[in-house]
């Protein structure tokens, strides 16, 4: 169990636990257009779906998850949560999610499977919740084009080195970064992160920032803090 402020993820059915990426994405996410409808694809826990509720007043939050377990422990976070209304989880692949939802949406988030080594491990859940063949990008951007409303937000965390491609992919597509924010562990740690936020607006001047989360082991930055007090109990 993971206790935030305003809410309690159960994650025990879960192949992936909750952790930094999640909760940096969640907080991190530009929620500027007021959005009324909330994608989280991929939804795991149910976080980030939790977290949107918390920080927006979407009238419509849905999550889209594809392994069982997984989905039903989202289903399980949403309706223990405050927001239990607002909140619903689909038991599908993306792709039939996509062939079979109509809707639009003014804010997608994921956090992808990132991992596209050739090795899996022998646990085939947390692979299917880990390795990228479980969502490959292509597929994650042609989803978010065909669901995002014209002023919407898509947000996403991917690996540092990954960034170039996804931005070109969604270039394809007619999807443009407007914000993007590279994490390091520490000052003295290599860029292992990227936060990005697009939407179907060309910006011309991409604003760029760097985060770094620790000072030292568990001594959090000022900026970090900042960033998730709304949600650890303990900052």
């Amino acid at each position: 169990m993971f206790q935030f402020k305003q809410f309690t993820i159960q994650q025990d059915k879960c192949a992936m636990k909750v952790g930094t990426d999640g909760v940096l994405l969640g907080a991190w996410t530009p929620v500027d257009n007021n959005p009324y409808s909330v994608l989280d694809i991929g939804s795991g826990t149910g976080l980030l779906a939790l977290m949107m509720a918390q920080r927006t007043g979407a009238e419509q939050i849905d999550g889209v998850e594809i392994d069982e377990h997984a989905h039903e422990q989202a289903v399980e976070n949403f309706e223990s949560s405050p927001w239990g209304d607002r909140l619903f989880c689909y038991h599908a692949d993306l792709e039939t999610f996509a062939n079979e939802i109509e809707e639009e949406y003014d804010l997608i988030i994921s956090n992808p499977p990132f991992y596209s080594e050739d090795y899996h491990t022998n646990d085939k859940q947390r692979d299917t919740a880990r390795f990228q063949d479980a969502m490959p990008f292509d597929l994650l951007i042609e989803a978010v084009e065909y669901f995002l409303s014209e002023k919407g937000v898509f947000s996403v965390i991917i690996p540092a080195k990954e960034e170039d491609t996804m931005i070109r992919l969604a270039a394809e597509f007619g999807i443009y970064p407007f914000k993007v924010t590279r994490v390091r562990g520490n000052k003295q740690a290599e860029i292992k992160r990227s936060l990005i936020a697009f939407s179907r607006q060309l910006v011309e001047q991409i604003p760029l920032d760097e985060l770094i989360i620790e000072v030292e082991r568990h001594q959090y930055t000022p900026e970090f803090q900042s960033l998730v007090k709304d949600f650890y109990l303990k900052l």
